[in-house]
């Protein structure tokens, strides 16, 4: 593997684990490294992680690129780095930047009892936040620190999204950027500025919130010696630092960049991972007095200064790991199990995916997973072939939302890599998809970011591949059983 020149670092935050991705000049993928961490729950309904696991797997990550970078051409530097990360939770830090207590992230609910006070918020300042209220976003969840640990509350003097906190490692800063505070329920989508009455509902002073940047604005140097080892590579006056971006907008860029001649205005992206995430880029902003049902899809910004909708899924990848390892088979008995031994409607089998239950788009926070419809007729490849059947009608459950679509959709994420999975989510959709096979995308985008930072354009590499419907369609009886079996736990609730 050989480099040469410049080439522009990428730092992901995710829920389970931290990656680094390396992006040449060219624009493609170098080199890379990840290491993982676990989320902690204490009680039920709780998500943490202590922000010492990140600063471990920052290092080890950087240990491991290191080692990988030692196999590149010397001539190689590193001028910029771009952090990205999960969306939505909460690091408290006090006056040396050192956190107070666990960080609280995305799909904890312990916030649900603060729920009802928010929704007492006017009618007019509701809508203008442009996004259901969910408790795993920090606006409810520092309610929730403000009532039930006051001591934590009183001793943070700073209010930090995950990645901003990752990104201080680097170099001290005490900012964030649109894309992440869009995404807090502490931001008015219409001034696109924090919201005074969210803020006071949440109990935060102006004092401490950080202080607002561009994206791809040059917030810090590092040489990263002290963090990753990467310091012969960053140069004697060391790396810029850009503050990025949250991970969903930091994959739109790099999207962007790998299609630049696509008509985002018209595109739906669909990003399968844990979850599953439908984006509508290019959107305006306005108020949503429909936002008072958990239903109405979110609204965030990007890194460009403009703003997309999202359908925000919880159970993607999350359910199909889950019953591959119930059924006892590895990943890829998994799938050829579902695309080589039953035929499209699984015998009658039907599988609803929501173990952790959804929030609202496509099922009620209180649903639960399982099956129905079995008989004698069911075997192992069927249900295996259920559950993928089940991922996909979540799918297009979730694009149903966007009524008005009908102009093309990209897919993209580490669930569809399997070209089969990809082919039936064509099936089901009656669509041709275009597939942008990035890998780490949001990565890639922060490294674009990161670029950007240092004036210079950093292209993305990919090779698309558009799949179109086979001969061979789901038939519309096998969705209306899964609507129905969905159904059976209720329809989305307001809040």
């Amino acid at each position: 593997m050989t480099a040469v020149g410049s080439a522009y670092l990428g730092i992901d935050l995710g829920t389970s684990g931290l990656k680094l991705t390396l992006v040449d000049a060219a624009g493609s993928v170098v080199a890379g490294a990840e290491a993982s961490y676990d989320v902690h729950s204490p009680q039920l309904g709780h998500a943490e992680t202590d922000p010492s696991h990140w600063e471990a797997a920052l290092r080890c990550a950087g240990r491991v690129l290191a080692q990988r970078l030692g196999a590149l051409d010397a001539g190689i530097s590193l001028p910029a780095v771009g952090v990205t990360g999960q969306m939505h939770g909460v690091v408290l830090v006090d006056a040396a930047g050192e956190p107070v207590r666990p960080a609280i992230l995305w799909p904890d609910q312990r916030a649900v009892s603060c729920l009802e006070t928010w929704a007492g918020l006017g009618v007019d300042a509701r809508s203008r936040l442009g996004n259901p209220i969910v408790a795993g976003m920090a606006g409810p969840i520092l309610s929730w620190l403000h009532e039930f640990e006051p001591e934590s509350m009183a001793a943070a003097v700073l209010v930090r999204s995950p990645k901003d906190w990752v990104r201080s490692l680097l170099t001290g800063d005490r900012v964030t950027e649109r894309s992440d505070a869009s995404a807090t329920l502490l931001w008015d989508t219409v001034t696109d500025d924090w919201s005074p009455e969210a803020l006071k509902l949440s109990a935060i002073c102006p004092e401490q919130l950080p202080v607002m940047v561009g994206s791809d604005e040059v917030v810090g140097r590092t040489s990263l010696v002290e963090v990753t080892g990467l310091s012969r590579w960053a140069g004697t006056e060391g790396m810029s630092v850009v503050a990025g971006g949250a991970d969903i907008a930091c994959a739109v860029t790099a999207l962007k960049q790998a299609q630049p001649g696509a008509r985002w205005g018209d595109a739906l992206i669909v990003n399968v991972g844990t979850g599953i995430q439908i984006l509508r880029p290019d959107v305006a902003p306005s108020p949503r007095p429909a936002a008072t049902h958990l239903a109405v899809p979110h609204l965030y910004g990007d890194t460009d200064g403009g703003w997309y909708e999202m359908v925000a899924i919880q159970n993607g990848g999350f359910a199909l790991s889950w019953v591959q390892q119930l059924l006892g088979l590895t990943w890829d008995d998994f799938v050829a199990a579902a695309a080589g031994s039953a035929q499209p409607g699984s015998a009658g089998a039907v599988f609803v995916p929501f173990l952790t239950g959804e929030r609202g788009f496509v099922a009620s926070p209180g649903s639960t997973a399982g099956w129905s419809g079995l008989t004698p007729a069911v075997g192992r490849a069927e249900l295996a072939r259920s559950a993928f059947e089940g991922f996909a009608f979540t799918v297009r459950r979730g694009m149903e939302t966007f009524d008005d679509h009908k102009g093309p959709v990209m897919l993209c994420g580490g669930g569809v890599r399997e070209p089969w999975v990809r082919q039936l989510l064509a099936d089901v959709l009656g669509r041709t998809l275009t597939y942008v096979p990035l890998r780490s995308a949001s990565a890639v985008g922060a490294a674009v970011l990161a670029a950007r930072g240092v004036g210079a354009h950093l292209p993305v590499v990919a090779d698309v591949v558009d799949v179109e419907p086979s001969g061979r369609p789901m038939p519309q009886e096998a969705y209306t059983h899964w609507r129905t079996a969905v159904e059976r736990d209720g329809p989305g609730v307001e809040t």
